[in-house]
């Protein structure tokens, strides 16, 4: 296991429908790298992934939302799948949540539909990011500079647009939270 994160502890925010390998491989990512990892959920017990096409397995929650505190993170991951930040964008405890990271210039990170639970911040505005292309037009209505790359990060915000992307983004992601935060 490597020291690149050690002592530092990452928040996952998913509700069910979250990508499968959106979730596994920054885990993996941030466990290889030595952080502790905390899974993050409005569910109580287990959440459950989609898998490309079909739901995928459960995982156990860690912490449930309403429990959880920006504060006690680092760093905040939010994977992507379409029902995933569908979900977590209507749910005021979860914008509440990511918007805690964003007010201490903690780093995030947002792969694929992720980043459309940041629009409800506020905090895109003249940001650059990347996504699933599907949401480019709430992004830059939202105020961001979108654009089609693999991955973008503007002070600690990295994004992605695919799980095709993973490799690159998971390593943007480590190094981002190795710096710690950002002023913007």
């Amino acid at each position: 296991m490597g020291t690149q994160l050690q002592n530092k502890k990452v928040a996952v925010l998913v509700a069910n429908g979250f990508e499968e390998v959106e979730l596994t491989a920054p885990l993996e990512a941030l466990k290889e790298a030595g952080a502790k990892v905390d899974i993050i959920s409005p569910e109580k017990e287990k959440v459950r992934a989609w898998a490309e096409k079909d739901w995928g397995k459960d995982y156990p929650v860690d912490k449930n939302l309403s429990q959880a505190n920006a504060q006690d993170y680092d760093a905040l991951v939010l994977p992507g799948g379409v029902l995933n930040p569908d979900q977590l964008r209507i749910n005021q405890q979860a914008v509440a949540f990511v918007g805690g990271f964003f007010e201490d210039g903690k780093p995030i990170a947002a792969i694929c539909h992720g980043p459309w639970t940041l629009i409800e911040t506020g905090e895109l505005k003249g940001r650059r990011v990347t996504s699933y292309p599907s949401l480019k037009t709430d992004l830059e209505n939202a105020g961001a500079n979108w654009t089609d790359e693999a991955v973008v990060t503007d002070h600690g915000l990295v994004t992605s647009r695919t799980p095709k992307d993973l490799p690159a983004f998971c390593k943007k992601m480590v190094e981002e939270i190795a710096e710690g935060a950002h002023v913007v």
